[in-house]
């Protein structure tokens, strides 16, 4: 999952208290020394801190085999997945209408179709069956996400797809790291993990992602099409390789690279990676506590021994809430305090709705908990007196 509207506004000031931002990166003087480098190094586009970071990334996931491709989006690498894996013109891929459109619009822009299902509505994650329910003759690929940081479902998606012969590519913007039955998203058997270092993520390269696979031809071809369709990346033509002038054009590629500046920062955000979990773990378990006796649903648990990855903490207003979702979110404003909403669902964009005849009856659980959810800060710069400020604020306006 992707771009997210309405997250940066540090800066703002509410009656005399500063406005606490939605999200912040963290960034550091490790990150801030490594781009310096990169600066002085000469190599400022893809070059060898763009291939140590893929390097990293995949020892990261620790498992041998894996392949990394540094994108400069998710929204790139999701694209690139579903080309490599021969998506087009009258195929059909299912994915979850409680998503960021960045999810569905790759399979338009192939020129497919996207079948759009609910969700779960414990986990707020693509519902299995309505998977199952879902597929049809042109049915080539699912495409899971992993809402808020914790896992979908994937045993159940993955035997979905191995049933019906349909590729899988996880949609893992929100997951690093989580873990799926005590393995890390990245390292399952779909045939393509896809990453997101945007600005709010749990790492951050600014903008940027990571398409990671076993599949050696997927990856080439990613490679290729990453870069204009060139056989040879910027890297290998400007070495001193011979002849280093050399290149073809194979396919009519994309221009989705990752810079070398924008990997400097990944390679130092990823060794904080787990640091930066337990953080948002943390804070997440004192705003558990704290609205425990709250007409609120919670976010959703992982199962035992797993881990969340915690990119959101998102809240459902219960039925006894005296309060509508929107009039919460503007006291929260009032408060000093930024909010979202993750997602306004697919089907109630006015493109997906008129393209695909979508109504709300359809998704009925992604539409309740549209209507009552709202997301709190949650990022590893917030103090412990940030988080009480939220707590008091939230508890303020639901008491």
């Amino acid at each position: 999952m992707r771009a997210e509207s309405g997250s940066d506004t540090p800066g703002a000031m509410t009656e005399a208290r500063t406005f606490l931002p939605f999200a912040l990166p963290d960034i550091g003087d490790e990150e801030i020394a490594e781009v310096v480098d990169t600066l002085k190094s000469g190599w400022v586009t893809t070059g060898p801190k763009a291939q140590r970071f893929e390097a990293d990334f995949s020892a990261f996931l620790g498992e041998p085999g894996l392949h990394a491709i540094a994108v400069n989006s998710a929204t790139a690498g999701l694209h690139l997945a579903l080309e490599a894996l021969g998506i087009g013109p009258g195929d059909e891929v299912i994915t979850t209408t409680h998503t960021f459109t960045a999810t569905a619009e790759v399979v338009r822009y192939l020129g497919a179709d996207v079948r759009l299902v609910d969700i779960d509505a414990a986990t707020l994650n693509i519902d299995p069956a309505a998977v199952e329910a879902a597929i049809t003759p042109r049915s080539r690929a699912i495409v899971p996400v992993h809402y808020a940081g914790l896992a979908a479902d994937m045993p159940a998606i993955l035997d979905i797809a191995r049933r019906h012969g349909l590729k899988v590519v996880e949609d893992a913007a929100h997951a690093l790291p989580t873990t799926c039955a005590g393995r890390l998203v990245g390292t399952l058997d779909s045939d393509a993990t896809v990453f997101s270092f945007y600005a709010n993520k749990t790492i951050t390269t600014g903008e940027g992602g990571m398409l990671v696979t076993r599949d050696a031809a997927l990856a080439r071809r990613a490679r290729v099409m990453r870069l204009h369709g060139m056989n040879r990346d910027a890297f290998d033509r400007y070495t001193a390789k011979a002849p280093s002038w050399y290149y073809e054009v194979v396919a009519p590629g994309f221009k989705y690279n990752l810079t070398d500046i924008a990997a400097a920062l990944g390679l130092q955000q990823l060794k904080k990676a787990r640091a930066f979990q337990h953080t948002r773990a943390r804070i997440a378990a004192l705003y558990d506590a704290a609205f425990a006796d709250l007409p609120l649903l919670r976010p959703p648990q992982p199962r035992s021994g797993d881990m969340h990855a915690w990119h959101l903490y998102v809240l459902r207003l219960a039925d006894g809430a005296s309060i509508e979702r929107d009039r919460f979110i503007e006291r929260l404003f009032d408060a000093g305090i930024g909010c979202s909403v993750h997602y306004i669902p697919l089907h109630l964009h006015p493109y997906w709705r008129e393209r695909y005849a979508l109504k709300p009856s359809q998704f009925p659980q992604s539409q309740k908990a549209y209507e009552r959810m709202l997301s709190l800060p949650l990022y590893t710069r917030m103090s412990d007196a940030d988080v009480q400020r939220v707590v008091a604020a939230v508890r303020v306006i639901l008491k």
